[in-house]
């Protein structure tokens, strides 16, 4: 698949893994430059198996990604539009679609990400930000509306009631050890280590089935939706589809036979063995 052609970021393919470097402008402004840009890069991670974890960071400094752009928001209409009448915000719609595609999605992220940003964050499967450097916030109710790209509906997902409310009612930064006690990121890490420990992460991820990466996130994300009987016959569904598409059923078959099971010093290295059982396909 060629990841070129973008405006506001450039995508390199290494393995299995999509590094998507962000670098627009002077603080990387989420416009509709960056909406296109996220819509074209969907579409082709939609149909490519070859892509198994994408992670997102940024080349400048100070910004991952800044906030919405607020000349998309200075002409808005003035009217309320009847409940029935109400679509997806651009915003949503590009994030949403992000959320589903296929592959593991990281944000490593040094530096601010607020409003659209921070929610564009949460749009991705993990999140991790470095101390010193990463900022976060919603600044929205303070303009006089909602974090309105997916932010007021995925914060209680990630943090419970008490906290969203607090992140969004409060419109004050956040640094990488409160997002993390938030509940926003997975984890706080120093400057200097927060590139070894993604590169890690994405890197081992990288070495599984597409197809069982993709179940995954299927059966996670339908948890937080459905009813816990709704959410196991998924979880059930998913199986299946990963083994129909995967060597999973050759690797358990090679486990067996080499006493996987039973052997003790298996038992102590399933980490390890997780990853030598890759090779058998």
């Amino acid at each position: 698949m060629d990841y070129k052609n973008f405006q506001t970021f450039t995508a390199t393919q290494t393995g299995g893994i999509l590094t998507v470097d962000i670098n627009f402008g002077p603080v990387n402004v989420q416009g509709q430059e960056m909406l296109a840009d996220l819509s074209s890069l969907c579409l082709r991670l939609e149909r490519d198996r070859s892509v198994k974890v994408v992670v997102f960071e940024s080349s400048n400094p100070d910004y991952w990604v800044c906030h919405y752009d607020t000349n998309l928001l200075k002409d808005m209409s003035t009217e309320a539009v009847p409940r029935n009448e109400v679509q997806l915000l651009d915003l949503q719609a590009v994030l949403e679609r992000l959320s589903k595609v296929p592959q593991a999605t990281i944000a490593k992220i040094e530096g601010f990400a607020r409003g659209g940003g921070h929610e564009m964050a949460l749009a991705l499967d993990m999140r991790f930000a470095a101390r010193g450097k990463a900022k976060f916030m919603q600044m929205e109710v303070g303009m006089g509306i909602l974090p309105c790209g997916g932010g007021a509906s995925r914060m209680a997902r990630q943090t419970g009631l008490g906290k969203a409310l607090e992140i969004i009612l409060g419109a004050r930064d956040w640094d990488a050890d409160e997002a993390e006690k938030f509940g926003t990121i997975n984890k706080a890490l120093d400057a200097d280590e927060i590139g070894p420990y993604v590169d890690a992460l994405a890197e081992r991820i990288s070495k599984f089935p597409a197809d069982s990466i993709a179940a995954s996130k299927r059966a996670v994300y339908a948890s937080i939706d459905l009813p816990i009987k709704e959410a196991l016959k998924e979880e059930a569904y998913q199986l299946f589809q990963a083994t129909s598409r995967t060597p999973a059923v050759r690797r358990f078959r090679y486990a067996d036979e080499n006493g996987a099971q039973f052997d003790h010093n298996n038992q102590k290295n399933w980490e390890q063995m997780v990853m030598d059982i890759q090779e058998v396909n």
